[in-house]
Order: C-alpha cells, then structure tokens, then sequence
C-alpha cells in the first residue's frame, strides 16, 4: 500500500514538471530585445520588421509574443507567408523588405512568431 501512494504521487509529481507553461505577452522593450540569431536574417529584420514589429501601436504583432503570434501561427505557415508577401491590414507587400526572398520573410516570421531554432 505504502509503496502505491508513493508511486502514485511520484507520477503526480512528474506530471506537474511536463505540463506546457502558458504564452505570456511581452513587452514593447522585450519585443526590441530579440534579434535573429542568423546576422544576414538579423540584418534584414532590423532594416524591416523591427520598426513595426516592436511597437503596440502598429498593430503588428509584437516580436516574440505568442500571445498575438499563436492564433496567426494556427492558420499555417503558408498562409502567413502569403501575408507577408502580398501584405495584409496596414503591412505593406513583403514588408517593404525589397530584398527579401520567401525564404527570407519564412525564416523572419519563424523568428517573429517565437519559432525559431
């Protein structure tokens, strides 16, 4: 019997360290803070994404915030990137990033919405 309520709250225990901590927001200066760890994709991301990316008043979703980024994250990679590129709400096409590729503003949105490796 012992060994069952020891067992048994061995389990609870372990359950406890694996559940998925919640999104939390960031803030404007924590937006700021990140930068891709890539200095091609960072660069590009400074010239670009930053400037709207970091500010709340933008309306873009913060950088690094999967509060805004995990319901968009949701509709799927592709149609993000088809946002990006065509642009969408007061984001201009592609972000006015002119040298970007779609693999450039794919990796820059993996980026954006916490994805990142």
């Amino acid at each position: 019997m012992r060994n069952s309520v020891i067992l048994g709250m061995a389990l609870a225990l372990a359950a406890c360290g694996s559940a998925e901590v919640p999104p939390q927001p960031l803030t404007e200066a924590q937006s700021a803070a990140l930068t891709p760890s890539d200095s091609r994709l960072a660069a590009l991301y400074e010239r670009t994404c930053k400037a709207c990316h970091t500010v709340a008043d933008a309306q873009a979703p913060l950088t690094g915030d999967r509060t805004q980024w995990d319901p968009r994250w949701a509709k799927g990679e592709d149609v993000l990137l088809a946002s990006a590129i065509g642009g969408i709400n007061g984001m201009p096409a592609g972000g006015q990033c002119f040298e970007c590729s779609p693999a450039d503003l794919n990796a820059l949105i993996r980026f954006m919405a916490g994805r990142a490796p």
